[in-house]
């Protein structure tokens, strides 16, 4: 069974119905939006949305960092330099 990662959901049809009122009933919160009983999308606020575009950035940006530390090549920096 697949995991749903919202406290309120709601079928495809009835979101499609009146989808401005069904985010607005779930209140800022993670609406998960389903299909045949499994989640097809999740409707989420926008200061959630720019949360999690944050934290996928701070993960791809931390992959360069463990790449770059695995290389080896290091430069030494002065910050007076800088």
């Amino acid at each position: 069974m697949d995991h749903i990662f919202a406290d309120r959901t709601i079928s495809i049809s009835e979101f499609k119905q009146n989808p401005g009122k069904a985010i607005s009933d779930a209140a800022g919160k993670p609406l998960a939006v389903l299909k045949n009983n499994k989640p097809g999308f999740y409707a989420v606020p926008p200061d959630l949305f720019e949360l999690i575009a944050d934290v996928m950035d701070d993960l791809m940006v931390a992959d360069t960092v463990r790449e770059r530390l695995a290389d080896g090549r290091f430069v030494e920096v002065d910050l007076a330099d800088l």
